[in-house]
């Protein structure tokens, strides 16, 4: 069923669905032979990861649901081969829950505090408390710093499990944490050094710097500083990317110059074990950030050759680019996940753009579809076909792995659609199984609409455009207005992309209706 509203009666479109006649056709087609397997290939390859928690386990899948699965053909010309001449794609054999990721995290900081521990000298005197404080925030400090780097490593199986905007909040939280350690390490390392030598604060300070490794360390934190005043919100709408991230480049060297000062340090110089360790968790963590942000994009953009093959205008200010190469389907890229591609072209060429997928992986082709938000993805409407493309990822965990449940609602917001078109299109499921709701201020902001009424109308689906003003008096994602389209609303799993503040509005008025926390799934891709 598909409708439009603008405002609280919805009423339906004209029906587009398939003639009657085909109806009996397929039910008069001859049995499938016994030898044939059950299940086609196009369905068994887009089921989710896990198995949907309310529907018993099947040896196989109704004939009725396999078809309604295998009928879907958007009128993309290049989506537009039929599901079973797609090429499977591999899931990634690790993902790491958020859980395992936070205790991991959590166990390293408790092996750090051991390691002080085990080194401390309980004393009375102030000059001693002080120092011990010190050594206890630096060994934190340096440990943290390492976890930011590892959290922007991206590495496959953190960013699939986690996802890259959550990745990316957890680097921004714990940076202030960190930049907090550091400046409880300088003032408690001051205050030791002024009480031991019974000088003046400044003197304290001047006789600390003589020394080359807190020298190094100053200036490694001076750094730390700049990366994170360049983070605040309110600075970075002001910056462009290009700076930003040449700023945020310094931290590589800020790390380096804390490693020197670390090595100079009581606690880590006091024993070669101690050295050992601290020096292979630091090697690990480099050799990590140059596999995966070097390495791998440099050897994919070799193996793949990726170019883009076309630029087609899909409304206005947005367009779907096509993106061809070698190999394709190795990249393992799975419905509702995102690359950062770089085109190499004037204006582009040093900016990774974050661009989910807008379209199943097919024919070794890509595609993506962009609105001209600002000058980078404005010039993509000027691509030209030929110009190479380099693409790092996939990355995101918006995918049918998060899947708990057999009834899926898709809320899309502006061109949040992206992901959650090609969603649309591949998770399983029999008629009313899936769900979309398209939010959009008027119809000439709907994008992709004919493969969206194509999908919805070949998998017998529900899709909802709801169309109006975001300030307008009547609230489309309103609690009661969703329970409205969506009875069961509190039963389904809900995959959820759109601008920030839609994506906030939706997520409390889902909470409100009655679905979980749990089973609201997002990427926001501001943060990605």
């Amino acid at each position: 069923m598909t409708t439009e509203a603008s405002h609280p009666l919805y009423v339906p479109l004209a029906p587009l669905a398939a003639p009657r006649a085909e109806e009996p056709r397929r039910r008069q087609r001859p049995p499938v032979p016994p030898a044939r397997p059950a299940e086609p290939p196009a369905a068994r390859s887009v089921r989710p990861a896990e198995p949907v928690a309310t529907r018993p386990a099947r040896p196989a899948r109704s004939a009725r649901s396999a078809r309604s699965i295998r009928s879907v053909r958007p009128t993309d010309p290049v989506a537009a081969r039929s599901a079973r001449s797609a090429r499977p794609s591999a899931v990634p054999a690790l993902r790491l829950a958020p859980g395992r990721l936070r205790a991991g995290v959590v166990a390293g900081a408790g092996a750090v505090g051991l390691l002080w521990g085990l080194q401390a000298r309980p004393s009375a005197r102030l000059d001693v408390l002080f120092a011990s404080g010190a050594h206890l925030t630096g060994l934190l400090a340096g440990y943290g710093v390492l976890v930011l780097l590892l959290l922007m490593a991206r590495i496959p199986a953190v960013e699939h499990g986690v996802g890259a905007d959550r990745l990316a909040r957890r680097h921004a939280l714990g940076g202030r944490y960190v930049l907090g350690l550091i400046a409880a390490h300088a003032v408690l390392a001051l205050c030791g050094h002024a009480v031991h030598t019974r000088a003046d604060l400044v003197t304290a300070a001047g006789d600390l710097l003589s020394y080359g490794a807190i020298a190094a360390a100053t200036a490694g934190t001076a750094l730390l500083v700049a990366v994170g005043i360049t983070s605040a919100r309110s600075v970075r709408r002001r910056l462009r990317h290009e700076t930003w991230r040449a700023v945020h480049l310094g931290a590589l060297l800020a790390a380096a110059l804390g490693f020197v000062h670390q090595l100079a340090g009581p606690d880590i110089a006091g024993g070669l074990l101690t050295r050992w360790l601290w020096s292979l968790a630091h090697a690990v963590v480099a050799v990590l950030l140059v596999w995966y942000r070097i390495v791998v994009p440099v050897r994919a953009a070799l193996r793949h050759d990726l170019r883009v093959a076309e630029v087609r205008d899909e409304g206005p200010g947005v367009v779907s680019v096509l993106i061809r190469g070698r190999g394709v389907d190795r990249l393992r890229a799975e419905p509702g996940q995102f690359f950062r591609w770089r085109f190499l072209r004037r204006g582009l060429w040093a900016t990774a753009l974050p661009f989910s997928l807008s379209a199943p992986v097919r024919d070794d082709t890509l595609r993506i579809t962009v609105k001209a938000l600002g000058d980078h993805t404005r010039r993509v409407r000027r691509l030209r076909p030929g110009t190479r493309v380099l693409a790092t990822g996939p990355f995101g965990a918006l995918t049918a792995h998060r899947r708990t449940r057999r009834k899926v609602l898709l809320l899309a917001g502006g061109v949040g659609i992206t992901p959650l078109r090609a969603l649309f299109e591949t998770l399983p499921g029999g008629p009313g199984d899936v769900t979309l709701l398209y939010r959009a201020s008027d119809s000439s902001s709907v994008v992709l609409r004919e493969e969206l009424e194509a999908i919805a109308r070949e998998r017998r689906a529900d899709l909802h455009f709801l169309l109006g003003p975001s300030d307008g008096s009547f609230d489309p994602l309103a609690p009661r207005a969703l329970r409205n389209l969506v009875p069961d609303l509190a039963a389904h799993d809900v995959y959820l992309c759109g601008p920030p503040a839609m994506a906030r509005a939706a997520t409390a008025s889902l909470r409100r209706a009655g679905v979980p926390a749990s089973r609201i799934h997002s990427e926001d891709f501001d943060h990605a």
